[in-house]
């Protein structure tokens, strides 16, 4: 139950000691994780005194225990070791002090720890940690490469050495910090997103040589695989060698199997690097020196090609030919010609031949009534009737008279006509 308090009528330091006690009493037995960073077993003394550490954070809790309690496990628990305890939490009210007291004690075995970390490591595949797609690209010649590693370590000499003997260029921002024990996890974090946070680092690259299971296991914390699976900023895993596998490697944007493989992988070497671009340089003078000879001898082909050789040589020989067909072109023309105005000479006489004014000017005349009728017989005109005489040279009007001397004279012309056959033909 809440307490009810105000500035008129506070409570003494006595009983909120005192009530804190009442609630920290009510708590029970539970069985705590942790790592033991002091042990005290004082000769002669019937408890042992221990500090027990969370390694993901800054957190440490008091424990005493019965030393029955401890010499059960002793052999096998000293500082570092990962422990199960059951313990009763206690307050001491006099110094205001939380503790817990032991009844029993479980060291974690390796086997143990190993299975943890499978089920840890299933746990952050399932979420996607260790997915492929999510791993950032390095660059390919980092201008400042952030370094996190022990003080001192070989591992920070590994990286720097290897780093600057393959491009002098190269720029470190070094965070050292505890690489196993209690403290490591979280300052390993820190220094992580530190590091995420300067704008100017193009990779961070986190390094350790080998150690026991034990030794590397801050590597596979979960608040440090999740620290790096949040930085912006490419992280390389260079933890142990090659057997060694922490989680870090995993959800790291590139693994390496040592420091010194790290830098290799992190840092182009400048030889190498020199060499490429004269092989390419080389290359790409033999690709344009190919294509402006194949070039050549394509021009050198095209030129010597007679239509290129002498250009008017074509011109020349379609001129001789257009002429000639000009020239036959004009002979077939004028033999047309010819036989058109042959022909319409012919075609002329034949029609000069059968003309009525051809038949005129041999004297004969054509008679016709007023309404343009020809007259071809003697009975179709009355006497006294007007005609109209068309001759070869043009017409003139004649008149008709009887009939009965027009006959006579007729059959009188034609009597004539026949003597004179007559004798003809004699």
């Amino acid at each position: 139950m809440a307490v009810n308090t105000s500035p008129e009528s506070p409570l003494p330091v006595g009983e909120v000691s005192r009530l804190i006690g009442g609630w920290i009493d009510r708590l029970g037995a539970v069985w705590v994780e942790g790592q033991i960073t002091q042990l005290s077993r004082r000769p002669g003394a019937g408890v042992v005194f221990l500090t027990l550490r969370d390694p993901s954070y800054d957190i440490s809790v008091s424990v005493t225990a019965y030393r029955q309690v401890f010499d059960d496990v002793a052999d096998v628990v000293s500082e570092g070791a990962r422990v199960v305890v059951l313990a009763k939490p206690e307050w001491y009210a006099p110094r205001g002090q939380l503790s817990l007291r032991a009844t029993e004690i479980k060291p974690v075995g390796v086997g143990e720890l190993l299975a943890r970390l499978e089920m840890l490591k299933k746990s952050l595949a399932a979420e996607g940690l260790f997915a492929p797609e999510r791993k950032k690209p390095l660059p390919f010649l980092p201008q400042l490469i952030g370094l996190v590693c022990g003080r001192a370590s070989a591992a920070e000499r590994d990286v720097l050495e290897n780093a600057r003997h393959r491009w002098p260029a190269v720029r470190f921002e070094v965070r050292n910090v505890p690489v196993q024990g209690v403290h490591a996890v979280p300052q390993v974090v820190q220094a992580v997103k530190e590091l995420d946070e300067i704008d100017a680092v193009d990779v961070i690259i986190v390094a350790r040589g080998g150690g026991s299971v034990e030794d590397l296991l801050p590597f596979s914390d979960e608040q440090l695989v999740r620290a790096v699976a949040s930085c912006r900023t490419p992280v390389v895993s260079a933890i142990g060698h090659e057997p060694d596998n922490p989680l870090l490697d995993h959800v790291a944007d590139l693994r390496a199997s040592t420091p010194t493989d790290a830098a290799k992988k992190v840092v182009p070497d400048v030889g190498e690097e020199y060499e490429r671009v004269r092989m390419l340089r080389d290359r790409a003078r033999r690709c344009v020196q190919g294509f402006v000879e194949r070039e050549e001898r394509g021009l050198a082909h095209a030129l010597a090609r007679p239509s290129i050789e002498d250009p008017h040589r074509m011109i020349d020989e379609r001129a001789d030919h257009v002429a000639s067909l000009l020239e036959r072109g004009r002979r077939c023309v004028g033999h047309l010609l010819d036989r058109a105005q042959s022909e319409l000479t012919h075609t002329h006489a034949r029609v000069v031949a059968l003309s009525p004014a051809a038949t005129l000017k041999r004297g004969y005349a054509v008679l016709q009534r007023a309404d343009g009728h020809v007259v071809r017989d003697p009975g179709e005109v009355t006497a006294d009737e007007a005609l109209r005489a068309r001759v070869a040279e043009g017409e003139f009007s004649v008149r008709v008279e009887a009939q009965s001397d027009a006959r006579s004279d007729a059959r009188s012309d034609a009597r004539s006509d026949a003597r004179s056959d007559a004798r003809s033909d004699a």
